[in-house]
């Protein structure tokens, strides 16, 4: 299909759905939902109006999950990928604070969870409590611990538990030289005076922290359960759900985990009384089955979302596209050029490429205006009070002309780089070869499983020269994006993790120390916008490519479906459920 009949299609379901502006994480945007809540507002597909799809579910059946792939990480201390953080922390494990299970600007807001409260500061925001709540158990019954969080948020130190969140690493005090709790050794700035209570001491004031307790890395994990890089495959269950089996690359199967106490939980409905994540399909064949909701498939969801081809087959069916969910994402998807290595070692050969890439062509790849738009800096609208940033003024489709003066001056012509990216992303890698090419540089472009692709590109000694991935906010602030994809102090030898630029810079790490320790919000909101356009216009570490929506479809007798902010757009995993279990298979 030619880049014009795609547009096309794309824009006419933009238009369809009347898609709005508002980004992952601004509370502001007005409430277009007339004051419906996410259990009784069912007028249509939730696209970012505060309404949801398939309306309320009922109790019961098999929930089924459609995917390509498997999970990268389904430990706590390791799940920092969505939409593996959406499943683990409203399925299998609690955490201490949580988004709410809302659509619209609400999604972003945060609740407590395992905690009394989203926590109390003290010591000017240097340390942080938590108070536990009463009747937690796990999914044998023995209860839930502070040290059993404590423990869990230790283990996110260990160099063999790779690609979880850095934020107790960046934030706890001690912490330098920390190897996390397998060799017996423990953090003395977690303290859990009492089975109940929690408390946290942080290197320096952070107003936030709240936030950050929404993360997986602040699920428990009981010391007696832990089974090092194993415990991947089986999560001990503090959730509504407990694993049943799970065979890596085939099928994971949920079922409830009869502990857990719903008097507890004020977010997770737990509707099906099953789950079953079916793994290893194949290209389209996913939405194909949705679209069609034949049998078993219309108690379906997908796993992670629409492909761009797909858009075509929804459009002209008003039944299937009331059954597709499209909340923008308020990620940003870059290419990354690996500055540890020849050519992109050198900042002009990185500033031509900024001015080579075809953006509209990432955008066309993706499905077209529907599903994206072109990216023109670093932090997306939701972070920059829904301003769109564009430092650069480059056109969309780019500038080969001026791209080609600068390799010139650089005096690196005739260039040959290879780009790595996950198997589903193998038409933008060919859009950015396409792009490349007409200004001298021949790009290879090699394809990783999507299960395996994060620790392929975590391995710093043989990352590749070129990669596109993208990188979504924790939380609604600048200082849960720019330091995790360029301050150089967070790159891993193994298990790296956001930076795949490997980009080390000590006046821009200087910079984000000072703004880490401003105490005015609105400040740091304007220092963390000048970052970003110091980075696009002085050291381009990276060439910010799209911003997305995800699209995703329901079967027909899916109900409760919306897209959730604070996971990116993602299918809140916490309220969805069926319309008539007795219809669900399995």
């Amino acid at each position: 299909m030619n880049r014009r009949t795609q547009t096309a299609i794309a824009a006419a379901i933009a238009a369809a759905l009347s898609l709005g502006l508002a980004a992952c994480g601004n509370k502001d945007k007005d409430d277009t939902s007339g004051g419906d809540s996410a259990a009784t507002s069912t007028t249509g597909p939730g696209a970012e109006n505060g309404t949801i799809a398939g309306g309320t579910p009922v109790k019961g059946g098999t929930l089924t999950v459609l995917t390509n792939q498997d999970f990268a990480h389904l430990d706590p201390a390791r799940n920092w990928t969505l939409p593996q953080m959406d499943f683990g922390t409203r399925l299998i494990y609690r955490t201490l604070v949580t988004f709410k299970a809302e659509p619209g600007a609400a999604g972003s807001e945060i609740v407590p969870d395992l905690a009394t409260d989203v926590g109390r500061p003290s010591d000017g925001g240097k340390t942080w409590a938590f108070t536990l709540k009463d009747g937690l158990k796990y999914e044998d019954g023995t209860p839930i611990k502070s040290s059993d969080i404590k423990y869990n948020v230790e283990r996110s130190f260990s160099p063999d538990l790779t690609g979880g969140p850095d934020y107790a690493v960046q934030y706890l005090a001690g912490g330098e030289n920390y190897k996390g709790p397998l060799t017996g050794e423990h953090l003395p700035s977690i303290e859990t005076p009492d089975d109940k209570t929690i408390i946290f001491h942080l290197k320096r004031p952070v107003a936030e922290f709240s936030y950050t307790a929404t993360l997986p890395t602040f699920a428990p994990v009981p010391p007696a359960q832990e089974k090092g890089t194993q415990y991947d495959t089986r999560p001990f269950s503090s959730g509504p759900y407990k694993i049943e089996s799970y065979d890596r690359g085939k099928q994971l199967v949920l079922v409830r985990n009869t502990n857990w106490e719903a008097g507890t939980d004020t977010v997770r409905k737990a509707y099906p009384d099953k789950i079953v994540v079916t793994q290893g399909l194949k290209g389209g064949q996913v939405d194909d089955r949705i679209i069609a909701s034949d049998g078993a498939d219309a108690s379906s969801i997908e796993m992670p979302w629409m492909r761009p081809e797909s858009v075509p087959k929804v459009l002209p069916k008003p039944d299937v596209k009331a059954r597709m969910v499209a909340e923008r994402t308020g990620c940003t998807d870059n290419l990354y050029m690996n500055t540890a290595k020849a050519p992109f070692d050198d900042p002009k050969v990185r500033e031509a490429v900024m001015y080579a890439v075809d953006k509209e062509a990432q955008v066309t790849a993706w499905g077209g205006p529907a599903l994206a738009e072109v990216a023109t800096s670093y932090l997306p609208p939701s972070l920059t009070g829904g301003e769109k940033a564009d430092p650069l003024k480059i056109p969309a489709t780019g500038n080969p002309e001026k791209a080609k003066e600068l390799l010139k001056a650089a005096g690196k012509t005739d260039l040959k780089v290879s780009i790595t990216v996950s198997l589903g992303d193998k038409t933008r890698g060919e859009a950015i070869q396409q792009s490349l090419s007409k200004v001298g540089i021949q790009v290879t472009v090699n394809t990783v499983d999507p299960s395996a692709f994060t620790d392929t590109l975590g391995d710093t000694k043989s990352a590749p020269e070129l990669t596109i991935n993208g990188w979504c906010p924790d939380y609604p602030s600048g200082a849960t994006f720019l330091p995790f994809i360029f301050d150089g102090r967070t790159i891993k030898e193994k298990g790296n993790q956001g930076n795949y630029s490997q980009f080390r810079d000590q006046a821009t790490m200087d910079e984000m120390d000072r703004i880490a320790a401003l105490t005015d919000v609105n400040e740091a909101n304007k220092a963390w916008k000048k970052l970003d356009e110091d980075l696009m216009t002085k050291s381009f570490p990276a060439v910010p490519l799209m911003w997305q929506r995800r699209a995703l479809l329901i079967g027909t007798n899916v109900a409760g479906a919306f897209g959730n902010s604070g996971y990116a757009g993602m299918i809140d995993m916490a309220t969805i459920g069926l319309k008539d279990p007795s219809k669900s298979q399995g």
